[in-house]
């Protein structure tokens, strides 16, 4: 596959549909965003083009009476939000074609696993099906829900639950399908309450506070049991929120006091097509194609082991696949692009959006670069972090953690580089990597490439060295800590695992014990309102896990050496073990840490807003396959699925 023929695409701004009041007079920037399908040259110009999903406006957006031409792609346009100002969204399945049919998936679905199961019904949607021979991979309509990735002070209708679905507005679908998920009446009716919306069939209309600091969030589907599916066929997009008391206006530059300048511009609403940008935002996703050009996702387990052998017969579901490796790097959607860049300082947002690869950025065949760590999910650092010097201008990077880069290309050389991966083509467990799981230096082991070309003009933003970062305001004390488990479920039939999945741990029989809870299983996670709490995540696999939790951004307070005992299920904190701080990197706040094998992650969080949410492993193949767990701030809501009372599931 030839590389860097493609220049990299900037994902513009997603237009606004319109600007509305809320009842309150507060102003509220609406869209209308809708999923489809449709063709895109992912592959160099000159191959076969591939069929995707991917968001994009309504009508191609319109505001003020403008119209724009269809902007679909994926990965999607970015929402630009700001500090304080709501946003809402109306989200539209429309995978459908232009006689209204439903769209079949584009790639194969495991019906064996615990997921939104449509054709249930009403009383078996959301479950966990049983068969009396292995069945064949599901073709009927699409189910979505839209999370948008470190939303905080969202409400738990607006969130994406998993169970929150909704087909296509198709008019084949079957009888007794169920066409929207258990929680999807119950928050529509929330919504209606709260935002004086009307749900219909084929969407759903969230509204996000963005109440949150700065920072740099994401959005992409999280159907249950299929999430893994849905996102590598394309749906995802940044969704970024400026201004505010940490936003860029407060930082300060340390040699006069006064505002700092960073890198820009960045993409904005109804910029003309040839405007020059220095804040850039890179989504990397790996992908594998198929001869024709369309996308490759395994069809079978036995691609990961050779397992032949399926459920019914077995415990091994027969198309699920522990975690999975594309062998193409996608930047922005384009293979391995290139992009044209002065010698100057610029910005860079990075997305690990694999589905199951950590990447470890390398910017050290660059000459003369240096490389700044100024941000992550939660928006500023504490300091500017000097990857050159301290960490070899490497960074990792799991599923779905996000970087805020400075990279200063003043010092190199006029000529084209390339940004290396030096992290694994296979599960990651931590460093150093063995040489046989090292990225393919051919490919998987190039990102992008950049062609360095003198400065036109003077740079005057501010060196990285001298940003003083807007201050971070730590969280209470803790009053509660919660021990929980990261854990594999091994097959009763095969030396392989057959499911992931989460746990508690408590010190009953023995201390340390740990039981794994599926997802159907009662809440066992339910912190108080406003209480703050550190949830211990005790990591009993031999793999590393990117835990996220939705609702909150949490502080990284340490990690700590451990055993694990699988007899007896226990685990321990190793005696007089260091504890380790966080990286440099994880300072200030995050939505998605690093779960190392051997050890215990702490992390500390504030819960704020009252409702049912989730928390999961970000490596998508194991959230889809119980490594997801709901939560709960507050009580059980009279009315919901959860409320033993009237109106149980929906």
């Amino acid at each position: 596959m030839p590389k860097f023929l493609t220049p990299l695409l900037i994902p513009p701004a997603m237009p606004r549909a319109d600007v509305i009041c809320s009842r309150g007079g507060k102003q509220i920037d609406y869209y209308e965003i809708s999923v489809r399908q449709f063709q895109e040259q992912i592959l160099p110009a000159g191959l076969p083009a591939t069929t995707v999903w991917g968001y994009g406006p309504v009508g191609g957006g319109k505001k003020h009476g403008r119209k724009h031409p269809d902007l679909h792609h994926a990965p999607s346009l970015t929402i630009e939000a700001r500090h304080n100002r709501p946003v809402r969204i109306k989200w539209i399945n429309e995978l459908v074609d232009k006689r209204g049919k439903f769209l079949p998936h584009l790639l194969p679905v495991d019906q064996t696993l615990h997921w939104a199961n449509p054709p249930g019904g009403r009383d078996g949607r959301d479950t966990r099906p049983t068969f009396t021979s292995t069945p064949r991979p599901y073709t009927g309509p699409v189910p979505l829900v839209t999370h948008v990735h470190g939303a905080v002070g969202v409400g738990d209708e607006s969130d994406g639950y998993a169970e929150a679905w909704y087909l296509p507005d198709a008019h084949n679908i079957e009888k007794g399908f169920a066409t929207e998920g258990t929680w999807y009446n119950f928050f529509k009716g929330k919504a209606a309450t709260k935002f004086d919306v009307t749900w219909r069939p084929g969407l759903a209309i969230f509204q996000y506070p963005n109440a949150d600091r700065a920072s740099t969030n994401w959005y992409h589907d999280h159907t249950l049991g299929m999430t893994r599916l849905n996102v590598y066929a394309g749906p995802a997009g940044f969704y970024i929120i400026r201004g505010g008391p940490a936003g860029d206006d407060a930082v300060r530059d340390s040699r006069t006091g006064r505002r700092a300048t960073l890198p820009g511009p960045a993409p904005q609403e109804n910029d003309p097509p040839d405007k020059t940008y220095r804040e850039i935002p890179l989504a990397i996703q790996d992908r594998s194609f198929n001869d024709d050009g369309s996308l490759f996702y395994p069809d079978t387990r036995a691609f990961f082991d050779g397992i032949t052998e399926y459920i019914p017969d077995t415990d091994i579901s027969p198309i699920w696949n522990p975690e999975f490796f594309g062998n193409m790097i996608m930047v922005n959607g384009n293979t391995w692009p290139f992009q044209k860049v002065e010698q100057r300082r610029y910005r860079f947002r990075v997305l690990n959006g694999c589905d199951s690869r950590f990447l470890i950025l390398d910017f050290s065949q660059i000459p003369g670069v240096e490389v700044w760590a100024i941000g992550n999910e939660g928006g500023f650092l504490a300091d500017p972090v000097d990857l050159t010097t301290t960490n070899g201008n490497r960074l990792l990077m799991g599923p779905a953690e996000r970087a805020d880069l400075i990279v200063d290309f003043t010092h190199v050389p006029v000529g084209s580089y390339v940004l290396g991966n030096v992290g694994p083509d296979a599960p990651f467990g931590g460093v150093p990597i063995d040489d046989p799981d090292l990225a393919d230096p051919a490919t998987t082991g190039q990102i992008m490439q950049f062609r360095v070309v003198p400065a036109v003009d003077a740079d005057t933003s501010t060196p990285p060295r001298f940003l003083r970062l807007p201050a971070i305001k730590h969280l209470p004390a803790a009053t509660v800590t919660r021990p929980l488990a990261l854990l594999e479920k091994v097959s009763e039939f095969f030396d392989a695992p057959a499911e992931t999945g989460l746990g508690t741990v408590a010190d009953d029989p023995a201390p340390g014990t740990w039981t794994r809870r599926l997802w159907a299983d009662p809440v066992t996670e339910n912190p108080a309102l406003k209480a703050t709490e550190v949830w211990e995540l005790y990591n009993t696999t031999v793999d590393a896990h990117p835990i996220h939790i939705h609702e909150v951004k949490f502080e990284v307070v340490n990690r700590q050496d451990i055993t694990v005992t699988e007899a007896t299920q226990q685990v321990q904190v190793v005696p007089g073990s260091d504890l380790q701080p966080p990286e440099p990197w994880e300072t200030g706040f995050k939505d998605t840490v690093v779960a190392l094998p051997g050890q215990v992650t702490r992390v500390k969080a504030k819960f704020d807003t009252p409702g049912q949410f989730v928390w999961h492993c970000h490596i998508v193949e194991h959230e889809d396959n119980e490594m997801m767990r709901p939560y709960r701030i507050g009580p059980i809501q009279p009315g919901s699925p959860d409320d033993p009372g009237p109106g149980r599931r929906g």
